[in-house]
């Protein structure tokens, strides 16, 4: 096979990757009705717009990301004290870390 012929089928693959990709997270956004809260970077009132995170709650997310830096992953959010795993399934899908 010519190698711009085996070029054209990886771009092609990885297009439709892509595309999956994008479509998923966006059923995602319709779910919630809303685009994603990035953790890393909301605001006090960006956080206090979450199901179950009140102003004491989003005080001590933005604390503990002074501290400790940027989340890793969404799932890091559990170590912030008040946030066990049931508040994080209820938040899962709702927030992103970039």
């Amino acid at each position: 096979m010519k190698l711009a012929t085996k070029s054209f089928l990886l771009i092609v693959v990885l297009l439709f990757s892509l595309n999956a990709s994008l479509q998923a997270q966006t059923a995602d956004q319709k779910e919630t009705g809303k685009s994603l809260v990035n953790i890393n970077t909301a605001g006090q009132s960006d956080l206090e717009r979450l199901p179950g995170i009140g102003p004491s709650l989003a005080k001590k997310i933005l604390e503990f990301r002074q501290k400790n830096g940027s989340f890793k992953s969404t799932n890091d959010l559990m170590a912030v004290q008040g946030i066990g795993e049931k508040k994080f399934e209820q938040l899962k899908n709702l927030i992103t870390v970039k």
